[in-house]
């Protein structure tokens, strides 16, 4: 092989090596979701779209493709000190999304950093306005404000924040003991309070029970005095009307009255038995009537009819009053 023959190969050898080289970098391809920006001579040319383009070698330039979704970054610890002077450690993370990839080129050199650094500086000023205890209860507050601020200043950089949130709020240790101890303290006196309260209504229950068993208890006792009263009160009529029906005479009313008063001095609590004045008039009314009652005389031994007593007791043997 001669010397034009090992010198025509080295030649299109180049030349292979050359059209590859400017076939790829003539030809690009964009993936989904993916953006990028070209250059020409170092000037903004075009943004390039997902799909296949083609550029000019050598005078054309595609600069790093910008990833178009939802991106999250979760930013060291920062330490903010709130409006009553205390230190705390604030975990952020942000959600952004580029939406122009030219600005998000031209506009900021980095705008993850850029992110970064005004969600540090965002979050100081808005926190630094508020108390401890406001700090720890209004997450959504301050997440509010932090992508309200952040999308209007990244707007320009071309990029949209979506979300902000805070992860994690940390107070110094001893505030943290501090308010161990005082939620401690808070939830014993609320359990205080519940066990006192469910005493009071327990006791509250208990004697309203004993109020309307007791009421209860008298309606009761007063139905049954008021039906035995009427029994007795119907019995009393009845035993009226009877005796009024039969009619009795003084003779009755008086044996009556007679058979009653023994049971006077009945039971064993009776001490004293008051004897009433009407006993003299009823023992009267007995003796009348058996004063008037005369057996019939018997004939004596002799025949004779004996006489009938005068009222006095006359001896036998002397035949003289006794």
């Amino acid at each position: 092989m001669g010397t034009g023959t090992t010198v025509l190969i080295v030649v299109l050898a180049v030349l292979v090596v050359f059209v590859l080289v400017i076939l790829v970098k003539a030809v690009k391809i964009v993936p989904q979701a993916r953006a990028g920006v070209v250059e020409r001579l170092g000037k903004y040319q075009r943004t390039l779209n997902p799909g296949l383009t083609i550029l000019i070698p050598f005078v054309d330039r595609m600069l790093p493709l910008l990833d178009l979704r939802e991106q999250v970054v979760s930013f060291p610890p920062q330490q903010v000190i709130t409006e009553d002077s205390l230190v705390v450690s604030i975990d952020t993370v942000v959600y952004f999304q580029v939406t122009d990839a030219r600005a998000a080129t031209y506009e900021i050199a980095n705008y993850i950093q850029g992110v970064e650094q005004l969600t540090i500086t965002t979050l100081r000023n808005v926190v630094g306005g508020l108390n401890l205890e406001e700090a720890l209860t209004s997450r959504d507050r301050i997440n509010g404000q932090l992508r309200g601020v952040l999308d209007e200043a990244t707007g320009r950089w071309g990029i949209r924040v979506s979300r902000v949130e805070l992860k994690t709020i940390a107070p110094p240790l001893t505030i943290q003991d501090s308010m161990e101890k005082q939620m401690r303290a808070e939830r014993e006196r609320r359990a205080t309070v519940l066990t006192a309260e469910g005493s009071k209504q327990s006791q509250i229950l208990t004697a309203e029970g004993r109020r309307q068993a007791a009421i209860l208890a008298a309606e009761g006792d007063a139905k049954a005095a008021i039906l035995r009263a009427d029994g007795e009160a119907q019995a009393i009529a009845k035993v009226f009307g009877a005796i009024h029906k039969g009619n009795p005479d003084q003779k009755l009313l008086a044996y009556q009255y007679l058979q009653t008063l023994p049971k006077l001095a009945e039971g064993t609590s009776n001490k004293v038995w008051i004897i009433p004045s009407e006993l003299g008039e009823a023992l009267k009314g007995v003796g009348s009537a058996l004063g008037d009652f005369v057996p019939d005389a018997k004939p004596s031994s002799n025949g004779s009819t004996p006489a009938p007593a005068t009222g006095s007791a006359v001896d036998p043997e002397t035949s003289r009053p006794a």
